[in-house]
């Protein structure tokens, strides 16, 4: 039986977490490596959303790491400028639809940030400031429901308008640019 195989990857904007998808015109993981066969996507971030994707071809490396015991970072822009009780429903948690049914989302941790983190800007571009000020706010969480963040920031008021994980457990997205792949001997979350 071989090694299995490990990879840390930016997914850029625009992006499905799948190698193969029933619409054609969709960009898939596939087209930015050339992962080997039976490689999957570790917790997926939707086409809108940016940033760490794990993968790996080692199921049980997936099952680790999608656990409630490995924290998740999201940075999310928002609309308008976050405060601070927004920020402290957040943390407390705060009640969201998943799958047609309202789910109260354990407490996590939150905090705005003070500058607007570096990233490449996006190829799509988001809005300027003639629509509005936008602010940043760090989440960390310890679950992922169906796109738990975006309806948390717009639970309090503040949806999101740009999402990125910077990181899963102890693996930081750092620096890669959108679209950078590397291959590590273990994911050490």
């Amino acid at each position: 039986m071989s090694e299995h195989r490990h990879f840390i990857l930016h997914k850029p904007h625009g992006y499905v977490c799948q190698f193969v998808h029933p619409v054609q015109k969709k960009k898939l993981l596939g087209a930015l490596y050339d992962f080997p066969e039976g490689t999957m996507a570790i917790g997926r971030l939707d086409e809108d959303s940016e940033g760490l994707l794990l993968l790996t071809t080692e199921g049980m490396m997936s099952e680790k790491v999608r656990s409630k015991k490995v924290e998740k970072e999201y940075y999310a822009q928002v609309d308008g400028l976050i405060d601070t009780a927004a920020v402290a429903q957040l943390k407390a948690g705060v009640e969201i639809g998943v799958k047609g049914t309202k789910y109260q989302t354990l407490p996590c941790e939150a905090f705005i940030l003070k500058e607007a983190p570096e990233f490449e800007a996006r190829t799509k571009k988001i809005r300027d400031e003639r629509h509005g000020p936008t602010s940043w706010v760090s989440i960390i969480v310890n679950e992922g429901k169906f796109r738990q963040v975006r309806k948390m920031t717009a639970a309090v008021g503040f949806p999101t308008l740009r999402l990125i994980r910077v990181r899963v457990g102890a693996i930081h997205l750092h620096h890669l640019k959108a679209g950078e792949v590397i291959e590590v001997s273990d994911l050490e979350i």
